[in-house]
């Protein structure tokens, strides 16, 4: 067995991985690294996957996706992490794996068929804008409105952290359309759709950040856009419970995502460490190095198993909340962990954009805050597993 291996526990996974392998193999450092310094967009890469027909992996069979579970597409994004591309290369499709999950559930059948199909075979391109700058993970404060005009929705209001938004001509978009005051609850009155990015009323401006510069992440204004009713997803004022439908397979997902990341930085470094010689000896051979590396395996390994323990739940109807927040916990800590000892492994040389871990490290520091933070994970556990009191 290659103990860099992602599990796969049928011949089917396997070959899923294999086949995302192969594609993956095709897009090396170099071309990531291109990307990355030039802050260019992998197009050739997205077309690629649309290509091999992974878009839709997890999408019903009757709108051309592939029908599978969570599993698989999780088995699919550890395997596009563990790719040259890491964390770039799993944003530029993230968003069609679990993002469109409120309009299989949720949308009519005429808005399936209309939206689904050209998203699975690559022809659009959807984003998600829920984050706004004054709301962070307080999605019920939201100030983004939408007011309802006889056939239509006027919406006015500013997003953040939308990734792809450059690229993208569809979006999946959360306001409000019952003000705060007047709802029972907080969570009440907000409503989601799936809108048109006119950018005659749209100003998409892209954030300068730390890392995966292949992929834009953007604050988006919008002035008086336009939304027909029949673009709502489900009933109004009921968006937030939707947009719950996605938060456990995004958790599981992006779990599996830095799990990849991790097993990539790691295999570099040992890779690093079995070919470095210092004082006329393998650097290797120094406790001092395999000790590190082995426990980042051991927490690499454990972080995959509760990951494909929270995808069967989840696959098999079941609760998942806590096994989904705690996956991602622990795969963004040990991702972390592998790629900053990927570094250090490297010594100086970890440093230089040469050997591309500092490139994987800068990608993995956005997973210890999105898609939620730990200490918001911990809270989560803290109230609903342990019966903890609410700290916020």
């Amino acid at each position: 067995m290659n103990q860099f291996e992602p599990l796969a526990t049928t011949s089917e996974r396997a070959a899923i991985r294999d086949a995302v392998r192969a594609i993956c193999d095709r897009f090396d450092d170099n071309y990531w690294a291109e990307k990355d310094r030039t802050h260019s967009f992998p197009h050739e890469f997205a077309k690629a996957i649309a290509d091999g027909g992974w878009l839709g992996i997890a999408m019903p069979t009757e709108y051309g996706g592939a029908g599978l579970g969570v599993t698989e597409a999780a088995i699919m994004m550890q395997e596009i992490g563990r790719s040259a591309g890491a964390f770039a290369a799993c944003s530029t499709v993230h968003i069609n794996i679990f993002g469109l999950h409120s309009i299989v559930k949720h949308g009519t059948e005429a808005q399936k068929a209309a939206w689904l199909p050209s998203i699975i075979d690559g022809t659009s391109r959807a984003c998600f804008g829920v984050t706004e700058p004054d709301a962070g993970l307080d999605t019920s404060r939201i100030k983004t409105r939408a007011v309802l005009k006889g056939d239509h929705y006027v919406i006015n209001g500013q997003k953040i952290w939308t990734s792809t938004a450059q690229q993208a001509d569809k979006v999946v978009l959360l306001a409000r359309t019952t003000p705060i005051e007047e709802c029972k609850k907080p969570t009440d009155g907000l409503t989601l759709f799936y809108a048109d990015l006119d950018r005659t009323r749209v100003e998409i401006r892209e954030i300068p950040k730390m890392g995966r510069h292949a992929v834009n992440s953007n604050q988006v204004f919008y002035d008086n856009l336009i939304v027909p009713v029949e673009n709502r997803i489900g009933e109004d004022g009921k968006g937030f419970r939707y947009i719950l439908d996605s938060l456990n397979p995004e958790r599981i997902l992006n779990a599996a995502e830095v799990v990849g990341m991790g097993r990539r930085a790691l295999e570099k470094a040992v890779d690093y460490a079995n070919e470095r010689v210092v004082f006329g000896r393998k650097i290797g051979q120094n406790q001092s190095i395999q000790h590190p590396l082995a426990e980042c395996w051991s927490e690499l390994y454990a972080a995959e198993l509760m990951t494909l323990h929270a995808a069967e739940l989840y696959d098999a109807g079941q609760p998942c909340g806590p096994q989904a927040n705690a996956a991602k916990y622990l795969a963004a800590d040990a991702g972390f962990k592998a790629c900053d000892r990927a570094i250090r492994t490297h010594g100086g040389m970890g440093y230089a954009a040469e050997y591309h871990v500092e490139r994987y490290f800068r990608e993995m520091v956005a997973t210890q805050l999105a898609p939620v933070s730990r200490e918001m994970i911990l809270c989560h556990i803290a109230e609903r597993v342990l019966g903890l009191p609410k700290s916020y």
